[in-house]
Order: structure tokens, then C-alpha cells, then sequence
């Protein structure tokens, strides 16, 4: 453990010390990282990003280029780039207001998918209220947004319409099947964080659950036929009091989440884990019969996030990551080849940045 943290401690000062404007190594030889010997699944782990705090890093279809929210150069919020598959060429596409999240690529790679608040202000939502403990927010001002990979052609995908000043309710949290004819995302439209389905111009909208809670993060499996959320229900009379309370100040607390699946109508819901962490992140194996995630359940103190794979009914539960701070948002390229996430393993600052791994099953 000493060796490797001495090792990602060195290259992460070599690469800073090679660094030039926006913290990228003047050679692509300091883009390889050293990996942990546990981490058996992942072989030519390589480093993409290198300024800022950099996040939810997905795959275009073709596997070519890799969508990504950051926020860097002091701007105020997270914005949309893209770069390409080896991390060169990097980009924004967002207009650079409001706040963005959740990005994805459309079916052909021409067009991509994220969700902003610049409809309703070109500034960015005010910071969460930490008072009320760990909470995440569900600002009412995302909708979700479609536009050429140059970023023109910005369009409202759901809601249809955005009126400046004007809240509505939580769109966020979309991805798109590997046909691309259908998109799934998050949503508060009628009074509960819901998991929906809708065709790609934001027609047939589809609820796929109705328990009462917190129900986000979903994908696809790559046939089409399934989805997988993370998920909390109370329990109680005491903590769904406390939830819809937050929620109504477009909050919630995500301390305790587990994946559950159902076919791609909502229906045959199950839950796969049972561990009592915060479990979130899910995305299928390429196979279809497992899931990818993240979680906090190797630590008892809850601070450190590795991806697990876990298979649909449960079993074979296996740590896949031994990053020792923060791993998530974990991606499995179209032909299963690559795994693209998000991790602090290196800094410099021990920032989140994007990394790449050929995937050993």
C-alpha cells in the first residue's frame, strides 16, 4: 500500500511538473498509471484529464470520444466537454451558463444529451445548504438539452419549453439505449424523484416507478430490455417525513442507496443489493448480466468509494477498484473492450479526473 501510494504520489508530481497551460503532460508517456495488483479487471490504466474536478466521463457509441461534466477555470459550475478517446482534443460544448450534468451521447455520435439550468438563468443555482447535513439537490431548473457535438443547435428536449425565472421541476439524470430510440432519465414532474422513459424528442414519456423515495442514476442494459437505478424508501413513518421534507426544499440525503433492476416498462422490480451503503453509479456488464457501481460499503466510515461488480440476482459480489479515496461513474465501452471512470487516485490535489482501462473479464 505504502509503494502505491508513494507511486501515484510521484507521477502525479511528474506530471504537474510537465504540465503545461491546463495541466496536461507535455508526453503522452505520463498519461499511464501504476494500478493496485488487486485490481485484476483493469490492465493499461491511463489517465485523461489533469485540471480540475472532472466528472460522469461516457462513451460515444463508436468509442472514439468520451463526454464529461468539469469545473475548471474558475468558472462557477460544472460545464460539458468532450475529448477524445486517448484525452487530446478536448472541447466545452455547453454554452459555458448555468449549470450542466449528466451527459450522453445520441445514437450516431452527432448529437449529444445533458441537462442544464441555463434556460431559466445564465447563472448557476446557488450552493446547497450544508446545514442540513449531507444532502444532494434537485434543483427544479434543469431541463434536458440536446445539441450537435460542436455545441450549436441547443434545444429543450423535456421540459419543451423553459421560461427564464420560471422553475419547474427535476430533469436530469438521462441516458439513451444502444439503439437510440429511447431515453431514460430522473425527474420530480409529479412530486417524487421518478425514474421515466421517452423517445428521443421527449414525446411518449413513460413513469417506470411509484414508490414513494428516492429513485435515480438510470441506464440501460445494452439489449434494451432492462434498467437499473439506485434507489431509498423509507422505512418508516419518521423517514418519510424527513425525505419529503427535504424534497420539498428540492433536496435529498443520499447516505443510503441500493440498485435495483426491472425490465425496461418498470415492471419485475427487484433489488440486487443489500449491503446498507450508499451504492450508486450502476451500469450493466457487457454482457447484460451484471452490474458496475460504486460504493462506500468497503468503509466503515463511509468516506471511500470504490466500483464493485455484482451480478443481477445479487451474487458474486467483487471489488474491482482499489483506488483508495473516491472511484465512480463507471462506463463499459459499446464493445466491452474499455472502462472509462472517475476517480482521486492521482491528484495533483487529489482532484476527481477521468481514466481509461482495458476491461479483463
Amino acid at each position: 500500500m505504502q509503494m502505491r501510494t508513494i507511486g501515484y504520489a510521484a507521477l502525479a508530481v511528474a506530471a504537474a511538473a510537465a504540465a503545461g497551460a491546463q495541466g496536461r503532460p507535455a508526453s503522452s508517456t505520463l498519461l499511464a498509471v501504476p494500478r493496485h495488483a488487486a485490481e485484476v479487471h483493469l490492465a493499461n490504466v491511463k489517465q485523461l484529464t489533469f485540471a480540475g474536478d472532472n466528472a460522469e466521463a461516457y462513451w460515444s457509441n463508436d468509442g472514439s470520444k468520451i463526454i464529461f461534466q468539469a469545473k475548471r477555470d474558475g468558472a462557477a459550475a460544472d460545464r460539458v466537454y468532450i475529448m477524445n478517446a486517448d484525452g487530446s482534443g478536448e472541447r466545452m460544448v455547453s454554452s459555458g451558463y448555468g449549470r450542466c450534468t449528466c451527459a450522453f451521447f445520441m445514437k450516431g455520435d452527432r448529437e449529444v444529451l445533458f441537462a442544464s439550468t441555463e434556460g431559466h438563468s445564465h447563472d448557476a443555482p446557488p450552493p446547497v445548504d450544508r446545514s442540513k447535513g449531507y444532502v444532494w439537490p434537485v434543483y427544479p431548473y434543469y431541463a434536458i438539452y440536446r445539441a450537435r457535438i460542436d455545441g450549436t443547435g441547443l434545444t429543450p428536449v423535456i421540459p419543451k419549453k423553459v421560461e427564464p425565472g420560471k422553475p419547474t421541476a427535476y430533469y436530469a439524470e438521462a441516458t439513451v439505449s444502444a439503439d437510440g430510440k429511447r431515453i431514460v432519465f430522473t425527474s420530480s414532474r409529479d412530486g417524487d424523484i421518478d425514474i421515466y422513459s421517452m423517445d428521443t424528442r421527449g414525446n411518449n414519456v413513460k413513469r417506470l416507478t411509484r414508490t414513494v423515495g428516492y429513485d435515480g442514476g438510470p441506464v440501460l442494459s445494452p439489449d434494451g430490455k432492462m434498467i437499473a437505478w439506485r434507489a431509498w424508501y423509507p422505512q418508516n413513518d419518521a423517514e418519510k417525513r424527513e425525505y419529503l421534507d427535504l424534497l420539498a426544499q428540492h433536496l435529498v440525503k443520499p447516505s443510503k442507496m441500493e440498485l435495483w433492476v426491472a425490465r425496461s416498462d418498470g415492471s419485475q422490480a427487484r433489488q440486487v443489493t443489500h449491503t446498507g451503503a450508499a451504492n450508486f453509479a450502476p451500469y450493466f456488464t457487457p454482457d447484460g448480466k451484471g452490474l458496475i457501481f460504486s460504493s462506500n460499503l468497503g468503509d466503515p466510515a463511509g468516506r471511500t468509494f470504490e466500483l464493485y461488480k455484482v451480478a443481477l440476482d445479487g451474487t458474486g459480489l467483487e471489488q474491482v477498484t482499489r483506488g483508495g479515496e473516491f472511484d465512480s461513474f463507471p462506463m463499459f465501452s459499446r464493445d466491452g473492450k474499455k472502462l472509462v471512470w472517475c476517480s482521486n487516485r492521482c491528484g495533483p490535489g487529489r482532484k476527481t479526473n477521468v481514466f481509461v482501462a482495458d476491461w479483463v473479464p
